[in-house]
């Protein structure tokens, strides 16, 4: 690895400071000790896995006196918070020395407290996990080390995304950290925005290396680079502001003539590639195994039946027979070859005091080839031959390889939706290239991940749109289903928005890129769609139990089979005949009690919910429901209530003005003129709508055709057209209120205009009765302290609004609407869509507080709104539902982003939920019901019933695919 520091590094910060870590439970990262409390640093030497920083935080955290301890394996010191009055420092190092290590007090036990740094975020890959408890111990380790503030660990994905605080801890030493547990780690990718791996073309020899050190230590704002010459790769680390990814690229061909060729290596492409290695070597062993074991199985099965071979067998070979011998030999490639992955993955669980299923594969092939190894030296010896069994150690081992490699392919499957949507993105871009004159003037065809912000891309026809953007030139229709869902082509004209990975159906369109790489819409949706894959639903734990405390009992019970058969045998309890001539009682009760070892699996456990998880995501995904982890998914299906947002959500969110009616002697053009003044800097949708209708009034056919001179002219227009404002407010729930003339001008509802003390005269008041019967919005306006005029809107209703609510109801749902609308309204739109529940005059704030009443009982209680002016209610929900979301997915306070604007959607997410975790308990039942089943069947409970006999191979053959059942009951 060659390596080049280009930028010295800040100064300070040598060895003695470790960063600050979580002392007492519950506590923050960054808290110092408590008043009156005193922290001291203690060099640990001896350390060498989890089990024994466990060993010293036990230790010493049963001092009397001491308060927290937090141990850093890598950094060999632990970190102690105790109170001087009832313990010393001496204290703290006998404790440590008398667990058996070390101890060392560090000089300066005052530790300054760091300044907060920005967290990391770091998708691992994590290879040789089998199950629950793997996972298990993974996050343990992981959560344990010094500068990790989060770690969560996916056995379906074989990934773990791990938040660290990169001036405490480096990835390569949570990559060591990892391996140093018994794993494979590689990290992916990072959310380090200046970091990129460039694939090279033309990187042979160390004379291309020194040609690349040249020119990336001439080229300015790089700050560090790796180059990597046996995997032909460059990890540059950058100033964005200075110099641009492209820049990079076209620096290093430019300068080497040609010579070399740079790339963005795609993280979503290697981790491809890392699954397709990861199948193949599962497939290579398997097959190794198969072409070792068939030989034995067709010497043990078929050859005593056919003289020829029988005779030939039967020959010995000094004291040993042919047979015998050649079944050693193969067997012993088997075990220790094939196998050696599991005896290492067994040896490093048990050394970190876990424990999972590689345990019981040794156990059970181990006790079977050790007693043939003991039958056949007996044999040769003494001239007595008992049976041998090394059939069954090759057999168990090809079996597990076989649902090894058949997990390997379902978890594969299981991440299918991430794949396809990183299919979505184009690998290429046209460039339009402008000459001195800034005409566009040539075009230039480049890597889609070289896209800078600002750029303008050609799309043509039949082609998808390489990132997210604003169209500058044609006309066009584009395919945005695979994005969001929506199944109807959109139009798109000059200034409007298109996005990443979608596909242009018919004209030529000329976009300039706003977003590029994780900024992008499909980014933001793969990454959301990755979170909910990565996260735990609760559910889980129970697996993560049952896991934690399946191989203890599994070899308990192999343990009790055989002391049980093996006394009931010497004693005489059942008679000879069940054993075999050839066999002996040891032997017979040592088979049940390898099987019972070999059949018990506890990966379909562990399977079971992070696979129904991963599909519900990706499913929710391809129909835009995009669901933020796996807690949400379980809290949905219990929803009992769902409350909906009146503008917007039920209905349009497109008002219209359908009336206006005057009181005073204002003439309805300066009534307009004075109210849109009035709404101009408002954001409600109300506003927006007087702001147009006032418009166009004004301005209907003096505007020219062409929409992009249109714009111009109306913007234009505006800013000679509209009244100048000052004191301008708007009163959530209310309107607004300003100053125009130096007159005070309300815009709003009937209680902002009473509160004002303005009187609302009996025709005003009948006309806003009449209108709010008929489920319309009245706008009073009052001027310089009288009532002038009154607008009368509408928003119609969705179309699907009457079908979600039924629907609901079908599903044991009550619907509520909350708006902060009057009640005559809000209670005439409820009749109209079929709600019974209505909770009008609600103010923003108002909304967390009704989702809060009915929470009172236990009751589950979704909220859908847009996800802005709900926040609060959306975050007080238990599952809030942010729809309408469009290019906005990342909306914090949702739990389910729902980016198009259909409330069937609603129902889609709630159905989603409960059909997943119907699946995740149907796949605990065959999981249980498999080892329930199978393990007293393996013990021999039948067999003095029927006289059958489950051989070890016969139960490795069922444990192998018990583990794929999960994926086949998902499919």
């Amino acid at each position: 690895m060659a390596h080049l520091q280009l930028m010295p590094l800040a100064a300070g910060g040598g060895d003695d400071e470790m960063e600050e870590v979580a002392l007492l439970t519950g506590g923050d990262e960054e808290a110092g000790p408590e008043e009156g409390m005193r922290r001291v640093q203690v060099r640990v030497t001896g350390m060498t896995c989890s089990a024994c920083t466990g060993a010293v935080e036990a230790a010493v955290s049963g001092r009397r006196g001491v308060r927290g301890v937090a141990v850093s394996l890598l950094q060999s010191r632990a970190r102690v918070v105790f109170d001087p009055d009832l313990a010393k420092e001496e204290d703290i190092v006998e404790a440590i020395e008398d667990a058996g290590f070390e101890a060392e007090l560090l000089p300066d036990s005052t530790v300054s407290q760091t300044k907060p740094h920005k967290s990391l975020s770091g998708q691992f890959r994590i290879g040789g996990m089998t199950c629950a408890a793997c996972v298990n111990s993974v996050e343990g380790i992981l959560k344990k080390l010094p500068g990790v503030k989060r770690a969560v660990v996916a056995l379906a994905t074989s990934l773990g995304e791990v938040e660290y605080d990169p001036s405490a801890i480096t990835k390569d030493e949570i990559i060591e950290a990892i391996e140093d547990a018994g794993f494979e780690a590689a990290l992916l990718q990072s959310n380090e925005q200046d970091k990129v791996l460039l694939g090279l073309t033309g990187l042979h020899t160390e004379i291309d290396v020194d040609v690349l050190h040249d020119i990336l230590k001439n080229m300015g704002g790089l700050r560090q680079f790796n180059v990597n010459l046996a995997l032909s790769e460059a990890e540059v680390v950058f100033d964005p502001e200075v110099v641009g990814l492209r820049s990079i690229v076209d620096t290093i061909e430019m300068e080497s003539n040609g010579r070399l060729k740079a790339h963005v290596q795609n993280p979503y492409i290697r981790a491809a590639s890392n699954d397709a290695q990861e199948v193949s070597k599962m497939l290579h062993l398997l097959r190794s195994s198969l072409i070792l074991s068939i030989p034995v199985f067709f010497m043990r099965m078929v050859c005593p039946h056919i003289h020829f071979m029988r005779s030939l067998l039967l020959m010995h070979c000094g004291p040993f027979r042919i047979g015998d011998l050649l079944k050693w030999i193969l067997v012993s490639m088997v075990q220790f070859g094939v196998g050696k992955r599991f005896y290492v993955a067994a040896y490093r669980a048990l050394r970190h005091g876990s424990t999972n299923m590689d345990v019981l594969v040794v156990l059970g092939t181990t006790a079977s080839y050790v007693y043939s190894v003991c039958a056949l030296l007996y044999g040769a010896f003494t001239g007595f031959h008992p049976p041998i069994y090394f059939e069954t150690s090759a057999m168990i081992i090809t079996f597990v390889l076989f649902g090894k490699y058949l997990e390997v392919l379902a978890k594969g499957r299981t991440s299918d939706a991430i794949k396809k949507l990183v299919e979505l993105v184009p690998a290429t871009a046209v460039l339009l290239l402008k000459d001195k004159e800034g005409k566009y003037a040539a075009e230039k065809e480049i890597d889609a991940s070289l896209i800078q912000p600002g750029d303008v891309l050609k799309v043509l026809p039949g082609s998808k749109v390489p990132a997210d953007g604003i169209v500058v030139w044609g006309t066009s229709h584009v395919d945005e289903s695979m994005v969001t869902g929506e199944s109807a082509p959109i139009s798109k004209e000059v200034s409007s928005i298109v996005i990443g990975g979608t596909m242009n159906l018919h004209g030529i369109l000329h976009i300039q890129a706003t977003k590029v790489g994780s900024g992008t819409v499909l980014s933001q949706i793969i990454s959301l769609v990755e979170t909910a894959q990565m996260s735990k639903a609760p559910i889980q734990k129970f697996a993560d139990y049952v896991a934690g405390i399946f191989v203890p009992i599994v070899v308990t019970l192999s343990l009790v089979t055989f002391i049980a058969w093996f006394l009931c045998g010497s004693l005489g309890a059942y008679p000879n005949s069940w054993v075999d001539e050839t066999s002996n009682c040891f032997v017979f009760s040592l088979m049940f009690s390898i099987s019972v070892v070999v059949i018990a699996c506890p990966c379909a456990l562990g399977l079971a919910t992070p696979t129904a998880v991963m599909v519900a995501t990706g499913v929710g995904a391809n129909h835009g429901v995009l669901v933020k982890g796996g807690d949400a998914l379980e809290r949905a299906k219990n929803v009992k209530y769902v409350i909906f947002d009146k503008t917007g959500t039920l209905t349009q969110g497109k008002a219209t003005i359908t009336s206006t009616k005057i009181f005073s002697g204002i003439d309805l053009g300066d009534f307009l003129t004075l109210v849109a003044s009035a709404e101009a800097s408002s954001e409600h949708p109300l506003a927006k709508a007087i702001l147009d209708y006032a418009f166009h009034f004004h301005f209907f056919g003096k505007l020219p055709s062409s929409k992009d001179d249109m714009k111009k002219r109306k913007q234009a227009i505006f800013s000679q057209w509209l009244l100048e404002v000052a004191d301008f407010s708007a009163l959530p729930g209310r309107g607004v209120q300003c100053l125009i003339s130096g007159k005070k001008i309300l815009v709003g509802n009937r209680s902002l205009i009473t509160e004002n003390g303005i009187n609302i005269p009996e025709d005003a008041e009948n006309f806003l009765v009449d209108l709010e019967l008929n489920a319309k919005t009245g706008v009073l306006v009052a001027y310089d302290k009288k009532l002038i005029g009154l607008i009368g809107m509408t928003d119609p209703l969705k179309r699907e609004a009457v079908v979600v609510v039924e629907g609901l109801k079908k599903m044991g749902i009550s619907p509520v609407m909350v708006t902060g609308d009057n009640w005559r309204t809000a209670q005439a739109v409820a009749k109209e869509v079929g709600i019974e529940d209505v909770r009008a005059e609600v103010m923003p704030a108002g909304k967390a507080d009704v989702i809060r009443s009915l929470q009172k009982d236990g009751s589950v209680v979704a909220m859908v709104g847009d996800g802005i002016n709900d926040s609060p209610a959306l975050a007080a929900a238990d599952v809030g539902m942010a729809i309408g979301a469009g290019t906005d997915i990342a909306i914090e306070a949702a739990d389910y982003v729902l980016v198009r604007n259909n409330l069937e959607d609603v129902i889609t997410a709630i159905d989603l939920s409960r059909k997943t975790f119907n699946r995740i308990r149907w796949n605990y039942f065959f999981a249980m019901a498999y080892n329930v089943i199978a393990i007293p069947v393996a013990a021999g409970a039948l067999f003095p019933f029927t006289g059958l006999q489950m051989p070890p191979w016969l139960a490795g053959a069922c444990m192998a695919f018990s583990s794929v059942s999960v994926d086949f009951v998902d499919r």
